[in-house]
């Protein structure tokens, strides 16, 4: 009799399950579950592709970044730096504030030069900048004055860069300014033919002067002016 009460509970229990509705929606861990060999195969998968691709990441502590970075030069023998910076720099930087891309620019005047340092976005071409950089420079040339020697020049340069060989030259028979003409005219131009060579540069020359008295007064009612140098004799 106990277990004739025990069926009909369960017919009834049973009957009240199928009455009540069904959860609706997928589960997403379904099909996983249903197929766990397939699901093992995907996470192997998963996680050597990880393996592969952080080995590849170009991720460096110090990583390598060459600025786009164009300098330009200009000279005018005798000119005083204020006259350089106003007659020559000036007109160069606002024709070089129109090229796109520009994020910096430096510029520094000294007696009878100019330089004009211009950095450009990481995106920039460089190639590409410097033509920009010519054709600004051409459209200057009018602003610039007449008795300018050559036109101002530029050079791709990279401000990360350093020296990487330096060379000294010494002589028991010729004097400095004997060994600074043949370093710049005869070694410099052999070295920048080298597949590479960025720049050569040549210092530490002791160079002539030239003394001349004048009166100051005089030299600033003709819109001259002088600078005072002094220079350690080499022992």
């Amino acid at each position: 009799m106990a277990k004739t009460h025990e069926d009909r509970d369960l017919i009834e229990a049973r009957k009240e399950a199928a009455r009540m509705p069904k959860a609706a929606g997928v589960h997403f861990s379904a099909p996983f579950i249903k197929r766990p060999v397939a699901t093992t195969l995907l996470s192997v998968a998963i996680i050597l592709a990880g393996v592969v691709a952080y080995t590849m990441l170009p991720v460096a502590s110090l990583p390598q970044v060459e600025f786009p970075v164009i300098s330009v030069g200009a000279g005018l023998p005798g000119a005083d730096p204020e006259t350089v910076a106003s007659a020559i720099v000036t007109p160069l930087e606002r024709q070089f504030a129109r090229i796109a891309g520009v994020n910096e620019m430096t510029s520094s005047s000294g007696l009878g030069n100019g330089s004009i340092a211009l950095q450009f976005d990481l995106s920039r071409d460089v190639n590409g900048a410097a033509r920009d950089v010519q054709a600004a420079i051409n459209a200057a040339r009018s602003q610039l004055p007449s008795n300018l020697p050559q036109n101002p020049s530029y050079r791709k340069i990279n401000p990360s860069d350093s020296p990487i060989l330096i060379l000294a030259l010494t002589s028991d028979t010729l004097s400095v300014p004997q060994i600074y003409d043949s370093c710049d005219s005869i070694l410099a131009q052999k070295i920048a033919q080298v597949e590479g060579v960025g720049q050569t540069f040549c210092g530490g020359s002791a160079k002539p002067a030239v003394r001349i008295e004048a009166n100051p007064t005089q030299l600033s009612n003709y819109g001259l002016g002088w600078r005072l140098c002094a220079r350690r004799s080499a022992r």
